[in-house]
């Protein structure tokens, strides 16, 4: 049996990039895991993704070469500035696929949701996003990730249902609980 849910959340204050150094220690251990590892965020935070990872031991230029590593603030799932739900999912199954097919031994994704979600900051659509996201993880067992939720930019309301929605919450790069508000309902 998994100790440590795939699927976990990070809920943060403050400066986004006060996380960063402990997302690129996960990183940095899922790539000599031989995973494929998908950072996706806002063009300043991938900047400063990179710098954390190379200050980590990570040779973020060659890993980025052999697409081991993507860092991407690209946002293809978002049409006219709103959030598609099988856009974002289709887009996490094909990486995975495409991560089995190159040899890897799974896909690990992190993303902040302010950014992913973009103007669309509906909690239903959230929701229906994390059930779905919960759903394919737990049937595709080489997947797993941290979904970011910033406390300064997203409601309440949105930090709740995220919260409950994850089975584990991801505290430091050693560190993950397991979620006692969890409720996949």
């Amino acid at each position: 049996m998994e100790t440590i849910p795939r699927h976990q959340c990070l809920v943060y204050s403050g400066a986004p990039n006060m996380h960063l150094r402990a997302v690129s220690l996960v990183i940095r251990g899922k790539l000599e895991q031989r995973h494929r590892c998908v950072y996706l965020n806002s063009e300043p935070m991938v900047a400063g993704m990179r710098s954390y990872l190379a200050a980590a031991g990570v040779d973020v230029e060659r890993e980025v070469r052999a697409a081991n590593l993507i860092l991407s603030s690209e946002r293809p799932h978002l049409v006219n500035d709103r959030f598609e739900i099988q856009g974002m999912l289709g887009a996490l199954q094909s990486e995975l696929e495409r991560a089995l097919r190159d040899g890897y031994a799974g896909l690990w994704a992190t993303g902040d949701m302010t950014w992913e979600m973009g103007r669309d900051q509906d909690v239903e659509k959230l929701a229906e996003y994390e059930r779905s996201l919960d759903e394919f993880l737990r049937t595709h067992p080489q997947m797993g990730g941290i979904c970011q939720y910033h406390a300064n930019t997203l409601s309440k309301e949105m930090l709740d249902q995220g919260l409950r929605l994850h089975p584990a919450i991801f505290i430091n790069e050693t560190l993950s609980i397991l979620n006692s508000q969890y409720s996949p309902q």
